[in-house]
């Protein structure tokens, strides 16, 4: 029961993540004024393997398989320090809108100074 449950979240939690990157890539003309112009960083806060890192590749292999965007979406590990070694390296990422993060509740209550 619990297995059955966990795939139900799991696929309930893809679907939402593939429905809110469709929207990203095809909003009307608000998002038309950007288009990536190189290859857009998936940063995940854990090693390979991992939820993060199972949900960005799915993602990542959507965008690529149904030509949703112009560049690839390249899956990158950032693991070490409870995901704050991920962090840092968005932090220092900051302003370039080719990094997207991405992580699992638990991360949320990591500190960064």
């Amino acid at each position: 029961m619990r297995r059955e449950s966990a795939r139900w979240t799991f696929v309930i939690a893809t679907a939402l993540a593939l429905a809110l990157v469709l929207t990203a890539v095809s909003a009307g003309p608000a998002a038309a004024a950007w288009q990536p112009t190189k290859p857009v960083e998936f940063i995940i806060m854990a090693g390979q393997g991992g939820g993060a890192d199972i949900y960005a590749r799915l993602i990542s292999g959507m965008i690529e398989k149904h030509k949703l965007a112009p560049v690839a979406y390249i899956p990158i590990n950032k693991d070490g320090g409870a995901g704050a070694v991920a962090m840092q390296y968005v932090r220092g990422k900051e302003g370039d809108p080719h990094t997207i993060m991405i992580t699992l509740s638990s991360f949320l209550m990591t500190p960064i100074n």
